[in-house]
């Protein structure tokens, strides 16, 4: 046994090792997918990839860019993609009822909702349960997940107890307080293999150059996520009733792939929630995969108009194609990947 090997062991930290055993609270090993294989793509840089599962992944967008409808609808692919998966859902805003979940397609038995209202019963509430979580033996836990909706709502138990005494001032610890929150729970959810969703608000930051958006909250967040995403969105229509939203999102910041890529992909208000094939036609365009023939495209021997793939994609995206769709993602959203490059 090397000196390293030793004075590892004598710490006495089950989560301690030598860098090339691997890094338990560090490494990534598996990602959680989100629905979208584009979204996949920007995240991880494979469409069969995804969030992460011991990270914290923000959500950053001004009001009603549908935030939470693009956590839910990733709740419900993380709950269908395995029949013991469990999620803890810490809510805010009192937004999120039973009926919504159900009417997106969620089974509400697998999620706890657990409202807060302060980041310290965020914090206590959250870390107790990693503690519990943790208490299991490795093969008895559940995939697990966690979602906070949303940051920007929780006030602070100094906030509160000034609007008790009736004064109106403000907390100016609580950027602070959200620091520290996230210095202790990355480490956790990096030992107990826990992905962490955040919802976030976003403001235009005054006095800038150029347009500039900030997520709010303070560094943070800013510093614990592996992950920031920026959603914008354009309403989706069905001849004139919209059914959803086409999502742009950004890759604010990355520890995974390209930064500031960005992608667009498509959410449904209903239990279709994020559509799984919506973006890949531009990505597969873009890399020669397609081929575009004025208002349709060329798929094998077919020249069919893009909704027509889109209403049927298990027909045109074959086995052959998503393989060669994952190589362009590579190539498009991951650091030093060049043609040609298995």
């Amino acid at each position: 046994m090397s000196f390293l090997q030793s004075v590892i062991k004598e710490l006495d930290n089950e989560f301690a090792s030598v860098a090339d055993d691997g890094i338990a609270t560090g490494d990534c090993d598996g990602f959680v997918d989100t629905g979208s294989y584009i979204l996949n793509a920007l995240i991880s840089g494979s469409i069969y990839g995804g969030l992460p599962s011991n990270k914290i992944t923000a959500l950053a967008g001004e009001s009603s860019t549908g935030k939470t409808f693009f956590a839910l609808s990733i709740v419900k692919h993380f709950l269908n993609s395995n029949p013991e998966a469990q999620v803890i859902y810490f809510e805010t805003e009192s937004a999120v009822s039973k009926d919504m979940m159900t009417s997106r397609g969620i089974d509400t038995k697998r999620v706890g909702l657990v409202p807060v209202t302060t980041v310290q019963e965020f914090r206590t509430q959250s870390i107790k349960v990693v503690d519990e979580y943790m208490k299991l033996k490795k093969e008895d836990r559940p995939p697990l997940l966690f979602v906070l909706d949303s940051l920007g709502m929780l006030s602070t138990s100094k906030e509160i107890q000034d609007s008790t005494d009736g004064k109106e001032t403000r907390d100016m610890t609580r950027a602070q307080v959200i620091k520290s929150i996230f210095r202790i729970l990355s480490l956790k959810l990096g030992q107990a293999g826990i992905p962490l969703i955040v919802t976030n608000h976003t403001y235009e930051v005054v006095g800038a150059y150029v347009p500039t958006k900030e997520m709010g909250g303070g560094t943070g967040l800013k510093y614990a996520a592996s992950t920031i995403l920026f959603l914008s969105k354009k309403k989706e229509k069905d001849g004139t009733e919209v059914v959803g939203n086409i999502i742009k999102v950004k890759a604010q910041k990355s520890r995974f792939t390209k930064e500031n890529s960005d992608i667009e992909t498509r959410l449904f208000y209903d239990a279709r929630g994020l559509d799984k094939y919506y973006g890949l036609l531009e990505l597969g365009e873009k890399y020669g995969v397609f081929q575009r023939k004025g208002n349709r495209v060329v798929v094998g021997e077919s020249s069919v108009y893009p909704s027509v793939i889109l209403a049927d994609p298990e027909k045109y995206f074959t086995p052959e194609i998503m393989q060669a769709l994952d190589e362009c993602a590579r190539k498009e959203f991951l650091y030093g990947v060049v043609d040609g490059e298995d």
